[in-house]
C-alpha cells in the first residue's frame, strides 16, 4: 500500500497498527525522531484548516522531516499545469504528499501518477485521517470490546457520514447515520461498500433518519457542522431546517448509555448542530480526538514511508 487515498484503502489490521502506533507517539511523540531525518514532506491545502495543517507539520516535525506547506494559489495547478505533472515533480522534491481539497478525482489522480505515498487528509466525498483519530479516541475511551455498543453520527450526510459508515465497517462496530433523507443523506456509494465490507468484518450499518431512534442505547454521538466549506449559501436556509432536529442537546444525550461520549470533528458552531451544554460538558471528548490527529498523521507517515500496510485489496 503506497497512498491512503480513501478510508476503504485501510484492512483491518491496518487500522489496528496505525492506531498502535500513534497511542505510542501520544505517549512518546519523539520516539521516531530520526524516521524522517533529512526528509520532506509536501503539505498541500485549497482549503485551509486549524487542525489538518498544525497536526501534519507537528507529525512531520516530530518524524525529523521538515514540512513544507503549500497553498492552493501557489503551485501551476492554478494555471494549468496537469495533475499528473504536479505529482511528478512533487515526487522529485519531496518523500510524501499530504493533501487536502475539494475533488476525490484530483486526490486519486495525485496518488497515480506520484512516486511517493500520498495521504488524503480530506475531500469532499471522504476523510481517512479523520477517522483514524476518531477511532484511536474510541479506542482509549470503550476498548477493543465493542459488543454491543452502537456508534452515532447525526447531522450532514457528508463526508465525513460517507467515512464513518465505511470505518465502522472495517471495525465490525455497529455504526449508524441519522440524517434528513434526500440530498443531505449519505452518498449512496459510500453506504453501498459499507455494506459490503461489513459482509465480511460482521459490522452492522443503519442509515436512518430519525435522531431520537439513533441515540437510543448509543455509545457515541457524532456531529459536523451543518454549513461546510464550498457549501452554497443558496442553500443555507433550507439545510439548516432540515438538520435542526439532528442537533445535538442534552436531552438527546440523555437517551445514550451513561458512559456515552460526545464526539465532533470541529470547528463547531455552538447553537447549531451542538448545543453547548453538550460539547463543553463532561461527556466531551473533542480535545482529545483533535490532538490524535497528530498522532494518527504521525503513524500513517511512519508506516507509508517503511512499507509496513498491506491495504484493503
Amino acid at each position: 500500500m503506497k497512498d491512503l487515498l480513501h478510508t476503504a484503502d485501510l484492512s483491518r489490521e491496518d487500522v489496528e497498527l496505525l492506531l498502535a502506533t500513534a497511542s505510542d507517539f501520544a505517549a512518546k511523540p519523539l520516539s521516531a525522531s530520526t524516521a524522517l531525518a533529512n526528509k520532506t514532506v509536501a503539505i498541500y491545502m485549497t482549503k485551509p484548516s486549524t487542525r489538518t495543517r498544525l497536526s501534519s507539520e507537528t507529525a512531520v516535525a516530530h518524524l525529523g522531516g521538515t514540512p513544507i506547506f503549500i497553498r492552493g494559489d501557489e503551485l501551476q495547478l492554478g494555471r494549468g499545469e496537469t495533475i499528473a505533472d504536479t505529482a511528478k515533480i512533487i515526487s522529485g522534491y519531496c518523500d510524501a504528499l499530504i493533501i487536502r481539497t475539494f475533488a476525490q478525482s484530483e486526490v486519486d489522480e495525485l496518488g497515480m501518477h506520484a512516486s511517493i505515498p500520498v495521504i488524503n487528509a480530506l475531500t469532499d466525498d471522504d476523510h481517512p485521517t479523520q477517522l483514524l483519530a476518531d477511532w484511536l479516541t474510541i479506542r482509549e475511551t470503550f476498548g477493543k470490546d465493542i459488543a454491543g455498543r452502537k456508534f452515532v453520527y447525526l447531522g450532514d450526510g457528508n463526508n465525513m457520514a460517507n467515512a464513518w459508515l465505511v470505518m465502522g465497517a472495517i471495525m465490525g462496530a455497529h455504526v449508524v447515520t441519522a440524517t434528513p433523507e434526500g440530498k443531505w443523506a449519505p452518498n449512496r456509494k459510500y453506504v453501498d461498500m459499507a455494506q459490503q465490507i461489513a459482509k465480511k468484518s460482521g459490522a452492522t450499518i443503519e442509515v436512518i433518519h430519525n435522531a431520537d431512534e439513533a441515540a437510543r442505547g448509543a455509545s457515541v454521538l457524532y456531529t459536523d457542522v451543518w454549513m461546510s466549506m464550498g457549501d452554497s449559501e443558496f442553500d443555507r436556509k433550507e439545510k439548516v431546517a432540515a438538520l435542526s432536529p439532528f442537533s445535538v442537546t442534552d436531552s438527546l444525550m440523555a437517551a445514550t448509555e451513561k458512559d456515552s461520549i460526545f464526539m465532533h470533528c470541529l470547528p463547531a458552531h455552538r447553537g447549531e448542530e451542538v448545543s453547548a451544554s453538550v460539547i463543553d460538558g463532561p461527556r466531551s471528548v473533542i480535545w482529545r480526538e483533535a490532538y490524535h490527529r497528530r498522532t494518527t498523521i504521525q503513524a500513517l507517515l511512519y508506516h507509508l514511508s517503511r512499507g509496513e500496510l498491506a491495504g484493503s485489496k
